[in-house]
């Protein structure tokens, strides 16, 4: 039997997207969403391994520099140089943000850096794993030796052509060494600059980091570097400071354990969570910068209208199929960092090949259905003049040479035909062979034995041209095997093989063409993969570009189908107005919902004092307004009639308590830490949502802190927070526990009593409850009537000062019942038992029971 190389074909045809970019076949018809899907999954040991970001952060003369590598996309991110306060605030807002898995810096550091690090280390409590620290010598982020390391690394990004000094100026382009470029590289190979930047030697020590423990290519030998495919800033200016435990009580992230068997050990999934209902992205990479803007809610206005013009441009009733044709292609959209990091390290797949042809091609189709929008969009124009041509010559090169059905049937890389003539002469070759091995055979059997029926012969790769006959009868020993002028090889299935004078003549003339095929294909395939590289920056810019667009696509079709609004920034309002505002969650759970209206600032006060009968939306109006301005300020369309939002530069709650054991805090303990960041941080530009705090411990008490919270603020005057505090606290009016004046507004939720019936309208109004009506919410939860009753009781007795007395009727009822049981056990008694102690009896069995019955 003959090994066949598999036929080639011509690049498939077929129908492709609405949006089809000329002169480019349509990716394989036969491959859908299902196949897409399972092609850009990463490998369970590939993820385990290396997925992850390793941060290396210095803070030297009160400014920070910090760097760290994502295995995600193999960038490096590096953040200019930020004075810190000696608290290190700066970096630990960082850590927040990005979680990394370890943390790099130097052994010698001063104490508030030793301080800071023992705190995160101690920290017995975290949203998720504590990270690794690592401490290097201080020689390792030296200045000098950091730029030697930054400018001698190995970048794929960087083409191969440039010299070393047109390197140092391509790198300094991207890396701001904060000096002339005066020297040579003959003379110095990397700039003269005297200025000690934590920015860069926080980058030279992440390199030593990633050389000492090869992140992602531990396996590898180690001629093979770290991969590198870009570097990119980032900052956190403009950014709005919101908490863990803020974004945890307005569920703006809800993570729940996935309901299949399957895939527990894959990790969470989101619940129903705001996140949960924006998130329509199509592409992995744009559900990846949604949570970035909702962990990075930012205050630029020209950002924030940015997103907005993008969103209204998508809402108009006549961009509603382009809006579709954009999110189709949105899908295609696939994990184009990995692939480039395997093609780095020489380990592309055959999937990589379609899968990186189906992003660029997709990548096309977007540029030409944005060429067609309104270029006075930031985001369309950007996509229309970015995705260059080089994206035209990857797509060409990929689609001239890759032979699609080939690779896939053969799990290996093969070319189309007339790419290389030499190759195409050993397919050929290679597919002739059956006939002429047929007439090769025939010849060969015309020389052998009589008593040998038939033979045949085959070609094996790496052995070669064999001569097969079948095993005969006589054919019992080693020594039976002997054929005058063959060579015994081997038996295999009852089918013997040998070398004859011919096979050995095929040998030499046709050779090994399978693996000279093979070889000649890789050697193509390492060409493209370098073509592909030196483009990796327009790659990059792709991804970057089609993720942001994917988000602004999916908070687009969200605001469509849940009837958002666009909101309105006034930098000169001190606040927000919000008119007829909803939850954006508890309107998807209840079959009717009240919208309501909020306004804090100017002339209706800054502190919101909210009391209400329970049960009657005090919290779900809490949580509304924090909603509202946190959509606001991460550009999405908010649930509202109108929405204008001022300036906010951080968002404080005190909603609710996570009780935690590993936390070793009681309830109220962890109430306070919660009111105290509010307390401590909060500004006249934040906004402060408290609800029921003091509720943990004696009511005096509580109602005191309470009062004495809002009080300290109170007393800051026009410069206090935006407050909204919702009680059940009522003597906190009634007692004037809060200075009269223009900054306190007092609301409550409306109600009507009909007999015993209490009617919520849940719609806010000016005033203050008189009651908080729990006995009418302890009724709707099922308490008995009798122990509603006693309780109305009592708490009348309370409030009007009078001693509280036992229930009389209660009390006859106990005291029947104890006579009649002492009366049957003195019946029981057999006054005649011998055995029987009167006295002990008295003592265990009627005085117990004597203080129920006299």
């Amino acid at each position: 039997m003959a090994s066949h190389a598999a036929t080639p074909t011509a690049a498939p045809q077929g129908p492709g997207p609405r949006a089809t970019p000329a002169g480019f076949p349509s990716p394989h018809p036969e491959w859908g969403p299902q196949e897409a899907e399972d092609e850009d999954a990463e490998e369970p040991g590939e993820v385990a391994q290396s997925w992850g970001i390793h941060l290396c952060a210095l803070w030297n003369g009160g400014h920070l520099g910090i760097a760290y590598y994502d295995t995600s996309d193999s960038t490096i991110y590096f953040m200019p140089d930020a004075p810190d306060h000696e608290s290190l605030m700066l970096l630990q807002r960082v850590l927040d943000e990005i979680n990394p898995q370890s943390i790099v810096t130097t052994a010698k550091q001063d104490e508030s850096m030793t301080h800071f690090l023992g705190k995160l280390a101690s920290q017995e409590h975290r949203a998720s794993k504590k990270p690794e620290i690592i401490l290097l010598p201080s020689v390792d982020f030296g200045l000098e030796i950091s730029k030697q390391r930054l400018l001698s690394g190995n970048y794929s990004f960087i083409p191969e052509s440039m010299t070393a000094t047109e390197k140092i100026l391509f790198l300094s382009s991207i890396i701001p060494f904060d000096c002339l470029l005066t020297v040579s590289w003959d003379i110095n190979i990397y700039p003269s600059c005297t200025a000690d930047s934590p920015q860069i030697r926080a980058l030279g020590g992440l390199f030593k980091f990633l050389g000492r423990r090869r992140i992602g290519v531990e396996l590898e030998d180690y001629n093979i570097s770290v991969p590198i495919l870009g570097f990119k800033k980032f900052v956190l200016t403009h950014l709005v400071s919101i908490d863990q435990d803020t974004y945890s009580v307005l569920q703006i992230f809800k993570s729940e354990s996935h309901p299949s068997v399957y895939k527990v050990a894959s990790g969470l999934k989101e619940g129903l969570s705001l996140f949960g209902i924006l998130n329509r992205c199509r592409c992995k990479w744009g559900e990846k910068l949604l949570r970035l803007w909702f962990t990075r809610p930012t205050r630029d206005l020209e950002e924030l209208n940015s997103r907005l013009d993008v969103i209204q441009f998508f809402l108009l009733p006549q961009n509603l199929d382009i809006a579709q044709t954009l999110h189709r292609l949105m899908s295609h959209i696939k994990n184009v960092p990995m692939i480039l990091k395997r093609m780095k390290l020489s380990h592309t797949k055959v999937s990589d090949w379609h899968i990186l042809y189906k992003t660029v091609y997709s990548a096309l189709g977007l540029r030409d259905a944005c060429r067609s929008l309104p270029q006075s969009i930031q985001l369309f124009r950007d996509i229309a003049q970015e995705f260059s041509d080089d994206l035209h010559h990857i797509a060409s090169l990929i689609g001239k040479v890759v032979d699609f059905e080939g690779s896939l049937a053969e799990n290996r890389f093969t070319v189309l035909p007339n790419i290389d003539p030499e190759i195409d002469e050993k397919k050929r070759r290679l597919m002739g062979l059956p006939s002429f091995l047929t007439e090769v055979a025939r010849t060969e059997l015309e020389n052998l034995d009589s008593r040998i029926p038939s033979c045949s012969v085959i070609y094996i790769p790496l052995i070669g041209f064999l001569l097969s006959i079948p095993r005969l009868p006589f054919m019992v020993e080693a020594n039976d095997f002997e054929i005058e002028g063959l060579d015994f090889m081997f038996l295999s299935e009852e089918k013997l093989h040998y070398r004859s004078t011919r096979t050995k003549e095929l040998d030499a003339l046709l050779g090994d063409l399978h693996c000279e095929i093979r070889d000649q294909e890789t050697l193509l395939m390492h060409q493209l993969q370098c073509q592909v590289l030196a483009r990796a920056a327009v790659l990059t810019r792709v991804l970057d570009l089609a993720s942001r667009l994917d988000v602004l696509l999916a908070l687009a079709s969200a605001a469509r189908d849940y009837g958002y609004s666009r909101p309105h920034y006034c930098p000169g309002l001190h606040g927000v107005r919000i008119r007829n505002g909803r939850h954006p969650l508890m309107e998807l759970c209840a079959r009717t919902f009240v919208p309501n209206s909020a306004e804090c600032g100017g002339d209706k006060g800054k502190v919101k004092v909210i009391t209400g009968p329970n049960s009657s939306g005090k919290s779900i109006f809490l949580k509304q307004v924090g909603l509202i301005a946190f959509m606001a300020l991460v550009g999405s369309f908010v649930p509202a009639e109108e929405a204008d939002i001022g300036v906010i530069d951080a968002i404080f709650t005190r909603i609710h308590s996570c009780d935690s054991i590993s936390l070793g805090l009681s309830t109220f303990m962890i109430d306070l830490n919660q009111m105290a960041k509010a307390v401590n941080n909060a500004t006249e530009q934040s906004l402060v949502l408290i609800d029921e705090f003091g509720k943990g411990t004696n009511s005096v008490d509580g109602l005191a802190l309470l009062a004495a919270v809002i009080r300290h603020w109170l007393a800051l005057g026009p410069v206090c927070p935006h407050i909204f505090v919702a009680t059940n606290f009522l003597s906190l009016v009634q007692l004037q526990l809060l200075p009269q004046g223009p900054l306190v507004q007092y609301l409550t939720m409306e109600t009507f009593e009909d007999g015993d019936d209490l009617v919520f309208f849940y719609q806010v109004c000016e005033g203050v409850a008189s009651a908080s009506h729990a006995s009418h919410t302890a009724a709707q939860a099922g308490l008995p009537d009798s122990l509603i009753a006693r309780a109305k009781e009592v708490s009348d007795l309370i409030h009007s000062g009078k001693p509280i007395k036992p229930v009389e009727e209660l009390w006859r009822e106990n005291r029947m019942a104890n006579c009649q049981a002492l009366v049957e056990k003195f019946l029981k008694l057999d006054l005649e038992d011998p055995s029987l102690d009167l006295d002990t009896f008295m003592s265990q069995e009627v005085l117990p029971a004597a203080p129920g019955v006299l």
